[in-house]
């Protein structure tokens, strides 16, 4: 089963490999792009579906407080304000379940394609999906002075750039997908756990992946870096095309203001109107009496 995604991947690899002058290092980069850029949909809609539930929260935590002693009427009032802007809370979870497979047939084929033993040769011979693509095996895996299929401190001394990169542009890029927010307290007064926990993955997810490119192979530190990069310019450019596409219409960017301010607007908006028509019922008596008075 795991072959349906994972041999297109090997294959689409190596393809590009063979394409490319054989440059390996070059074969990732624009692997890595094309999957990314096909995956774009998904990563829109994530994103979106997110900046949606973060708009929601002080609504949320509005309702939360009101409701507390009643869990049953706190999730008939979440689903209304849900159904009312037009939100799915979990709308954000099928991108993602869509994704994880493929970026992990993404990592798993360059593992492979890098394939250093003659087991993991003859293993790999054999996931082609288009004939005379084993010609290439195995592939060329260096590249400027470094084995792609060794570790980084098995490799050069500057090598050891390369898990840098992978520490800085993974917390770059998290810190675009989990922007800050201002700390809140529960009920009781104490530190929102959730809250804390997400703000808290900014800092332990660049680490971890730092760490993990110290015993992983070169190739996949270059996979790492490319899609950290990538992630970041698809997020910063869906987020300028909010802003510009809110100012081309002459919105002033309002669909990037918080749900609440759109909900207060509306209000403001109706108050507006009932007091305009309240002015104008009590404008017709004073006119009658002017007129009463003229008469006499």
């Amino acid at each position: 089963m795991w072959d349906l995604i994972l041999n297109p991947f090997i294959t689409l690899l190596t393809l590009l490999y063979s394409i490319l002058g054989q440059n390996v290092v070059l074969a990732i980069v624009v692997f890595t792009i094309l999957i990314r850029v096909a995956i774009l949909p998904l990563t829109a809609q994530q994103q979106r579906s997110s900046k949606r539930m973060q708009e929601l929260q002080p609504e949320l935590k509005k309702l939360q407080e009101k409701h507390k002693n009643d869990r049953e009427k706190l999730a008939q009032e979440q689903m209304a304000l849900y159904k009312e802007h037009g939100v799915n809370p979990f709308g954000g979870c099928l991108p993602l379940l869509i994704q994880f497979p493929i970026l992990i047939g993404l990592y798993q084929a360059i593992i492979h394609t890098l394939a250093a033993t003659p087991f993991q040769l003859l293993d790999l011979s054999g996931r082609f999906l288009i004939p005379g693509l084993d010609a290439m095996v195995p592939l060329n895996n260096m590249w400027l002075g470094m084995d792609l299929t060794k570790a980084p401190t098995a490799n050069p001394t500057w090598a050891l750039v390369l898990p840098a990169l992978v520490l800085v542009t993974t917390w770059a890029q998290s810190k675009l997908t989990v922007p800050a927010t201002p700390p809140s307290t529960n009920d009781d007064g104490k530190p929102n756990q959730a809250q804390a926990m997400t703000q808290s993955m900014t800092t332990i997810m660049p680490l971890m992946f730092g760490f993990f490119s110290l015993q992983f192979s070169v190739g996949l530190s270059i996979y790492f870096v490319v899609s950290n990069l990538i992630g970041i310019v698809q997020y910063s450019m869906m987020g300028q095309s909010k802003l510009k596409l809110g100012k081309l219409i002459g919105r002033g960017g309002d669909e990037e203001k918080p749900a609440t301010a759109r909900t207060s607007v509306v209000k403001d908006t109706r108050d507006a109107a009932q007091s305009s028509q309240n002015g104008k019922s009590t404008d017709k008596p004073r006119t009658k009496t002017k007129t009463k008075e003229k008469n006499k």
